[in-house]
């Protein structure tokens, strides 16, 4: 079963529109806020009305502006988990699950939400009202109640936002869990990068209700198409770039030649990098030619639990305070390992990982 969507939606600030699908591969959206994520999961359920365009599931039209089709949101078999949760704050958490399958004899009503509550760890709760729950306990009631109408399409708005790290992580546990067995549609809207990738198989990046990426996740963060996905999905590293004869690309801002394996049909106007497929060579190297590698002086870095943050200017350690080249990320093991070595140390850009971007 695809969920097919194209839709056109005037905004006060700009138009949504987009055309994509999405079948049993979870589809993470990803943009900065502000970007349409929310309004385009509200027009497929049917919340908000589409200016024009078609959104079909399977077989059923769901909304048609040219033949004036738009199945009321009721009726589109599509579950849809709010950001704030939106929870019946006067019914329990069984009740709240229970609540959209009222076409269901008690028994088979019953049975329904049993199950649901054992399948989001919800056992222990189901008299409890949301006030006396948790934001994960929130959340899983939420998301038990979307999947209790047995959807043919899973929406999913922002749903990790909310919850503290701890949280976080046992709520991405189950709905990595629930996509394992839940083969249809099912999409993500998030801003945080690695939650989008750790959930999604595909990737839909929105820029002003633009469509500014879609594909396969690896193949958007690997060769993003524009400098601005390249910054959407987490990178810091470019330089304005220009390709020589030679074949290898002047980067004019790291004031260097670099070779990248990457072909592109237009002459690129950036080349980038992201910060942790930067590596470091931990002796310096007897060819001071060697491809791709260049010398480097630590400007500053900042620390996390488990990485290093590095900052560093390139080919001379004089220059404005302050500022730097490139931004590297390490984990801690290998940052101990050259950290006490004097500089300058010697990084090197694989050319397998350097992207080329058009203007």
């Amino acid at each position: 079963m695809a969920l097919e969507v194209q839709l056109e939606k005037k905004l006060p600030h700009f138009e949504l529109n987009v055309a994509f699908s999405a079948a049993e591969a979870p589809l993470s959206i990803l943009g900065p806020s502000g970007a349409g994520k929310t309004m385009l999961l509200r027009c497929i359920a049917g919340l908000e009305r589409a200016d024009r365009g078609r959104i079909s599931l399977g077989e059923r039209v769901l909304f048609d502006s040219e033949r004036s089709i738009r199945v009321p949101a009721r009726q589109r078999r599509v579950g849809m988990v709010f950001q704030n949760y939106a929870l019946f704050p006067h019914r329990t958490v069984a009740e709240n699950i229970a609540f959209g399958m009222r076409e269901l004899s008690s028994e088979k009503r019953a049975a329904r939400v049993s199950e649901l509550i054992d399948r989001t760890h919800l056992k222990e709760l189901t008299d409890r009202y949301p006030r006396a729950l948790s934001g994960g306990e929130q959340q899983r009631t939420a998301l038990a109640r979307a999947l209790a109408i047995d959807p043919e399409a899973l929406l999913l708005d922002e749903p990790l936002s909310a919850l503290d790290t701890h949280l976080r992580s046992q709520v991405e546990m189950q709905l990595q869990e629930i996509f394992s067995v839940y083969r249809r549609p099912a999409l993500l809207v998030t801003h945080n990068i690695e939650e989008a990738y750790r959930l999604g198989e595909r990737l839909l990046v929105l820029s002003r209700g633009r469509m500014a990426a879609y594909g396969a996740k690896e193949d958007v963060f690997r060769h993003p198409p524009t400098r601005e996905v390249a910054q959407v999905t987490g990178c810091k590293n470019f330089s304005r770039a220009k390709m020589n004869s030679d074949g290898t690309v002047e980067a004019f801002d790291w004031r260097c030649r670099v070779r990248v394996d990457q072909t592109t049909p237009k002459p690129p106007a950036y080349v980038g990098i992201r910060a942790h497929y930067i590596d470091f060579l931990e002796s310096a190297p007897a060819n001071t030619g060697r491809e791709n590698v260049f010398p480097c002086w630590l400007v500053r870095a900042s620390e996390t639990p488990f990485r290093i943050t590095l900052y560093l200017r390139l080919h001379d350690p004089h220059g404005e305070e302050g500022t730097y080249d490139l931004q590297a990320e390490v984990f801690k093991e290998k940052w101990q390992r050259f950290r006490d070595a004097p500089c300058p140390w010697h990084l090197r850009l694989p050319p397998e990982s350097l992207f080329l971007t058009p203007e």
